[in-house]
């Protein structure tokens, strides 16, 4: 998609920036440089000073048909003048049982029903109860174990804290819930540097969960939850056959298997789903991000029939799992969620960022050669450029590049400490990935 969108006239900004305590940021550091951002469209933001930056990071993974997509504002204003709010328990409105059924069209063939609720975050934390309660009502309520995998992510609720295998998202929060182990990550990087797509050396990595399968029992395990690519920690492909290594031995021991994609979901890997790309099919996925293209707060769980259907037993009208949100399947999330379904059928989105990986892929890899750049992984539409640390410990080089990337470079990327992520929306164009390439290219040198 051609961007021909001008840069903006400054806009006002508050003199008092100290209320706001911000998420995941160094606050302080962003107090004294803020990065502000005014606007959005196609490929680009645009700051209060009016310059044009590139998103090299789709929002924050979020809008994969890119920014200010007007098909999504005009559906959310309309349903909101039509229905602004209605309660989804013991109600519910037309618009939440479409998209649950167009989400299901588009997922892997056996993944039939869609919990809804309105973050990754809670999506996690949503499929691991589900996880519990299925074994309990299954008659096997001794299987309350969750298995994570170091360096995984999903999200900061309890339960996906708990799972979620990076130190410094746990290490604040004491012992979070009990009964909870990791298998090992899958990646090794004197074995794997420097690769495209799935790396061939690592499909042995999901037989560590034999390992704690023989260590508490496997009667004791409920669900095992990981993500196709692990996005946070800084782009981690899923090694050939891991996936399906996994399913096999989750299969064999009676555990549910949980695909983590907030991330990888909505095309983001080429596919609707990276459970496509893989050939494998879990008991359960979860979804958020790129849903409603980022525009409106929104989350859920596909969950296969099998599960689905043990919760439907006794009485007709008792409630079967009491779990859900205020806000689950909101009106506006969902008008935003079915506009943005539409854009990605309509435009091939999904078919377009898998014609567009090798050519990504490659253009990425040029930059292996760049100062302190030790390891470059890429799948889909995405990439992670792994640099050294430099003498003032682990992740201050990242936080410089995110710095010279927005300040000096005009262009928005991620970090993960000294991990600098590329994840474009997939409207993104050849010039614009060669754009995005030489800005990161000046990023690099600039912290060496």
């Amino acid at each position: 998609m051609l961007d021909k969108s001008p840069a903006r006239p400054a806009v006002n900004v508050p003199n008092d920036l100290t209320a706001f305590w911000m998420p995941f940021t160094a606050n302080r550091a962003f107090k004294k440089a803020p990065r502000l951002l005014a606007g959005a469209k196609d490929m680009h933001y645009f700051t209060t000073d009016g310059r044009k930056i590139i998103d090299a990071a789709a929002g924050m993974w979020c809008s994969n048909a890119g920014h200010g997509r007007t098909q999504i504002a005009s559906a959310i204003a309309k349903q909101a003048e039509a229905l602004d709010y209605a309660p989804p328990f013991q109600f519910g409105i037309p618009q939440a049982f479409e998209l649950a059924s167009r989400i299901v069209e588009i997922a892997p063939k056996g993944l039939d029903h869609v919990f809804f609720c309105n973050s990754g975050s809670e999506a996690a934390d949503t499929a691991l109860k589900i996880a519990l309660a299925y074994h309990q009502t299954n008659g096997q309520g001794g299987r309350t174990r969750l298995i994570g995998r170091e360096r995984g992510y999903h999200g900061v609720g309890f339960g996906g804290t708990s799972v979620g295998g990076m130190v410094n998202n746990r290490k604040m929060f004491g012992t979070l819930l009990t009964g909870v182990d990791h298998i090992s990550a899958t990646y090794d990087r004197e074995k794997q540097a420097f690769s495209k797509g799935e790396p061939e050396y690592g499909a042995n990595f999901a037989d560590d969960l034999e390992r704690l399968v023989n260590l508490h029992g496997a009667n004791t395990i409920a669900a095992v939850i990981v993500e196709p690519m692990a996005g946070s920690t800084g782009v981690i492909p899923a090694p050939k056959n891991y996936l399906k290594r996994l399913r096999e031995i989750t299969q064999k021991h009676g555990i549910l298997l949980i695909f983590d994609e907030v991330i990888t979901g909505f095309g983001r890997l080429g596919y609707a789903f990276a459970a496509e790309r893989y050939g494998v099919l879990p008991d359960m996925l979860t979804f958020a991000k790129g849903v409603t293209n980022g525009a409106a707060p929104m989350g859920g769980v596909l969950v296969r029939d099998t599960v689905y259907d043990t919760f439907m037993t006794g009485p007709a009208n008792a409630v079967e799992l009491f779990h859900g949100y205020t806000y689950s399947a909101h009106p506006l999330a969902c008008a935003a969620g079915l506009a943005t379904l539409d854009i990605y059928r309509d435009e091939k989105l999904f078919e377009r960022a898998n014609k567009l990986e090798p050519k990504f892929a490659d253009a990425v890899m040029s930059l292996r050669k760049e100062p302190n750049v030790v390891d470059i992984r890429t799948v889909g539409i995405t990439a992670g450029i792994d640099l050294a640390p430099n003498k003032n410990g682990p992740g201050d080089r990242g936080f410089a590049a995110l710095n010279s990337a927005f300040h000096d470079n005009d262009l928005m990327l991620r970090i993960a400490g000294d991990t600098l992520a590329l994840t474009p929306p997939l409207i993104v164009s050849d010039d614009q990935v060669g754009e995005i390439i030489d800005k990161v290219t000046k990023v690099i040198r600039a912290v060496a």
